[in-house]
């Protein structure tokens, strides 16, 4: 697994934007669409929710699923692949990329985190790094995935795990921060 780049975005002070005006009202216009148009809606409009994302940029592959209550911070930095799942209240902040791989399910209020602040700067700029989630990677319900993160294809991500470092492929971890408590196996003697 190679390390994703990370990006430190150009501030004077930490209470100037790192976006630009057109990114900016982009969010804004974003955030007022999903709510009036997707927050509201049931479970069998997820193709209209697909569109509506698709509309704001998110690369989409096959029909993943996205709860109406999920958040997105800005869509066009989100890629879904075929049977991906985003669960109720699960939060993607893609300040930075998040990708989510085929069959992989984000549990409910389960929190990808792509942002942080250089710390030994006085600006405090913004830092984002992208997560990356494999094929098939189950990440339980309150789960934390911090900045830079892989979750390697068919891994487990424990309920209230907070993982700081990339888990390999087939590899169960839980905890905080998240440790290997198992391996799963692959899917060719799974059944």
């Amino acid at each position: 697994m190679s390390t994703p780049q990370k990006t430190t975005h150009v501030q004077n002070s930490p209470y100037e934007s790192p976006w630009s005006l057109r990114e900016r009202i982009g969010m804004m216009l974003w955030s007022g669409t999903w709510t009036l148009l997707c927050a509201w809606t049931p479970k069998p409009l997820n193709p209209w929710r697909l569109l509506v994302l698709r509309v704001f940029g998110t690369q989409i592959s096959g029909t993943p699923f996205v709860h109406a209550r999920a958040r997105i911070q800005i869509p066009w930095k989100l890629r879904l692949a075929h049977r991906a799942c985003l669960g109720d209240r699960a939060n993607a902040y893609t300040l930075g990329e998040i990708s989510i791989g085929e069959g992989a399910t984000i549990a409910q209020e389960a929190y990808l985190c792509t942002g942080t602040h250089d710390f030994a700067s006085p600006a405090l700029p913004l830092q984002t790094t992208p997560i990356v989630v494999g094929k098939d990677v189950f990440v339980g319900a309150r789960a934390f995935i911090l900045p830079g993160v892989i979750l390697g294809d068919r891994s487990i991500i424990g309920a209230g795990a907070v993982v700081t470092k990339n888990v390999e492929a087939n590899t169960i971890v839980a905890g905080n921060p998240a440790k290997t408590i198992g391996t799963r196996l692959p899917a060719s003697e799974s059944r």
